[in-house]
């Protein structure tokens, strides 16, 4: 449930700050974890909804994600240390406010998880900056800063004695200002600069009809697209629907790219054919993708299970082919050897009782030429 939390967390905030293209984002995923199988420290930054680095407790190092991002040490050469240094100092200081929140809500045990969302935004048409800074406990929206304010505020009652504290501390709301409104917009700048080539490219998806069985809804998927700006919806004779449709959530692939999917309750029938498609419309691309309602077309598990069976005997029809060649072959090899030896013991009685030696190099020729 927290990793679910976690990720539906993510993905509206890339959702939301995706809207207006001339909008740029940069934004720091933070999360300390007693989940197993989960890294204890986590932190990733996205660059318009683009992974550009990751630190984790495991590895205990940051990287980039793409080679572009290690250009930000031309202007500052010891960049990766310092994040580094930075997210070790942070990973003692959030192990520390997970223990002081379960203290807060009079939790002894239990598996907990703090998630931190912090950055900034940049109109690049109106220069306007903003930044922000969330933390949310067990899924649940605990404290946050509001840099045009300079005010914190508590999401939870068990936040207000934080709030009060971070309030008294001389200053403090106004580096955290200046830092989410001056230094990080001028790295995303930055990041921005140096990954215009990537960041501005545009991949069209693969888009696909799947169906669980046929009593499921008709899942129209997209994966692999670039820029996260793009709509997919169902339509109906020529006219987007929203009866009977269920939208997925925008969620990024390993490489950089999203996917997305869409769900429409409907039983394919050859007159359900001839009415319903799916649309899929991408930021600054003309041409729609437009893939009719097919029932030849949907793959769905008892499809997917037969091409996989069909794939396991062409796999296996293929070894058999392999075994027999090979069988073959070493017939060939053993009879090869067989009248190699034979020929061999031939000529050497033949050298011995006849001591001839044309008839000698005759068969050493011919024993030759079969190798």
């Amino acid at each position: 449930m927290l990793r679910m939390n976690l990720l539906v967390y993510f993905v509206a905030v890339v959702q939301i700050s995706s809207v207006t293209p001339v909008i740029h984002t940069l934004n720091y995923f933070t999360t300390v974890s007693q989940v197993a199988k989960l890294p204890e420290f986590l932190e990733v930054a996205y660059v318009d909804g683009v992974q550009i680095l990751q630190f984790d407790s495991s590895h205990r190092e940051t990287k980039a994600k793409h080679d572009w991002v290690n250009n930000i040490t031309e202007d500052n050469p010891h960049f990766w240390e310092t994040e580094t240094a930075i997210n070790i100092q942070n990973e003692q200081i959030m192990k520390g406010n997970i223990e002081t929140a379960k203290k807060r809500f009079n939790q002894t045990g239990g598996v907990h998880m703090i998630q931190v969302m912090k950055g900034c935004e940049w109109d690049n048409e109106t220069d306007e900056v903003d930044g922000w800074e969330h933390y949310c406990y067990d899924g649940e929206d605990f404290l946050s800063f509001e840099a045009k304010t300079m005010t914190w505020i508590a999401a939870h009652p068990q936040a207000f004695t934080t709030k009060i504290k971070l309030d008294q501390i001389d200053r403090l709301n106004e580096v955290k200002k200046i830092m989410q409104t001056e230094v990080c917009p001028e790295l995303l700048e930055k990041h921005l600069r140096n990954g215009r080539d990537f960041l501005t490219r545009t991949e069209l998806p693969k888009v696909s009809l799947l169906q669980k069985t046929p009593s499921s809804p008709v899942t129209c998927h997209a994966t692999g697209f670039y820029p996260i700006t793009s709509s997919l919806f169902w339509r109906k004779n020529g006219e987007e629907i929203h009866e009977d449709v269920e939208m997925g959530p925008t969620l990024p692939n390993h490489d950089g790219t999203f996917q997305t999917s869409v769900d429409l309750k409907v039983e394919v029938t050859p007159a359900a054919e001839q009415e319903y498609e799916c649309v899929f419309q991408l930021d600054g691309v003309p041409e729609d993708i437009v893939i009719k309602l097919d029932a030849g077309s949907i793959l769905s598990n008892a499809r997917i299970q037969e091409e996989e069976n069909w794939k396991i005997f062409m796999v296996w029809a293929a070894m058999m082919v392999l075994s027999l060649v090979a069988a073959a072959a070493a017939v060939v090899v053993v009879v090869t050897i067989i009248l190699h030896l034979k020929r061999k013991q031939a000529c050497k009685k033949k050298e011995e009782d006849d001591a001839m030696i044309q008839e000698t190099a005759a068969c050493t020729t011919q024993m030759s030429t079969r190798i």
